[in-house]
């Protein structure tokens, strides 16, 4: 199938704090688009401020997908994303509109992008994922990651100690197959794409972005951080649950039950937060057919970065 046959797809993705929001809002509206989400935090309701989640004034009458979808105790994983993403794009484009998946959760665009298809092994609650659990509970997640890196480290290197599920589902399948879970995720990789699509990866200067992460930080605290985590945990959600692993949260949690100082907490949420850009820009150079745009060197100015993104837009005729 000629690429100009394919339905149209533009992917605005990179590190977190990079100013994806912005530019993705400025594209929606030059070229009637609606945006979805693939971020794997911003999907829960009630989790706003720990997730940066866009406001909607900050939508700018854009319509969203996959934003405040979910309850903080429901699984939300790529393939439920990949269901939810696929069902988007159908509505989007019988609106007569572009759809453009925004978020840094490359793993989650990669599934969309490529159809992926995902093993039994990645939708089964076995027994010997289920003993895997048990034995981050018991030695905790960062022993957990080392198993994985003895056997798979170009997945552990792509996947968080604190993601335990993901970390479980690569054992998993190397346990069950013999086959390496990130060897699998590039033989799926290769696959063609059903869409005709564009994929910018923005950056910039490693110490402006992580200044704008840690200013970002210190705004989470200001804007009421530890209140949201006090009324989730109040609401009985607790830190076992995946969206509560999210960074920001888990730290917070323990800041409430004294493990941290709440200046230590805010520091660990920096640092770790810094090390969670660096781990997305180590996905995304693995990635294929990205458009990089350095930020910096269009001096900020998002008029330059449209201009930029529509040119390549229009000469890959996706509109």
């Amino acid at each position: 199938m000629e690429n100009k046959d394919k339905q149209p797809l533009i992917i605005i993705s990179g590190p977190t704090a990079v100013g994806k929001t912005s530019s993705s809002i400025k594209l929606a509206k030059a070229i009637n688009g609606s945006i979805i989400s693939a971020d794997s935090m911003q999907v829960y309701k009630g989790m706003d401020i720990g997730t940066a989640k866009i406001t909607k004034e900050e939508m700018e009458g854009v319509k969203h997908y996959l934003i405040d979808c979910l309850d903080p105790k429901d699984e939300f994983n790529v393939m439920v994303f990949k269901e939810m993403a696929l069902k988007a794009i159908e509505e989007i484009r019988h609106e007569g509109k572009i759809p453009i998946v925004v978020g840094g959760t490359g793993f989650y665009v990669q599934a969309l992008l490529y159809d992926v298809e995902f093993t039994k092994t990645e939708d089964d609650n076995s027994e010997y994922r289920n003993s895997l659990y048990e034995y981050a509970d018991k030695f905790g997640n960062e022993a957990l990651h080392d198993r994985l890196k003895e056997v798979d480290p170009d997945s552990a290197a792509t996947i968080h100690a604190n993601n335990v599920k993901r970390v479980a589902r690569a054992l998993e399948y190397f346990h069950q197959t013999g086959e390496l879970f990130s060897k699998h995720n590039e033989t799926q990789k290769q696959r063609s794409s059903p869409f005709n699509y564009v994929y910018f990866v923005l950056n910039d200067d490693r110490d402006a972005l992580y200044e704008r992460i840690d200013k970002r930080v210190d705004k989470m605290f200001l804007d009421g951080l530890v209140g949201e985590v006090e009324k989730l945990a109040k609401m009985g959600y607790t830190k076992d649950l995946v969206s509560m692993q999210g960074i920001g949260y888990k730290e917070i949690l323990d800041y409430l039950d004294g493990k941290y100082s709440l200046e230590e907490a805010k520091e660990i949420i920096k640092r770790d937060t810094r090390r969670f850009a660096k781990r997305q820009l180590t996905w995304f150079r693995r990635e294929k057919d990205c458009l990089w745009l350095d930020i910096g060197k269009l001096d900020y100015d998002f008029s330059r970065i449209i201009d930029f993104m529509m040119l390549e837009i229009k000469n890959r005729e996706l509109i």
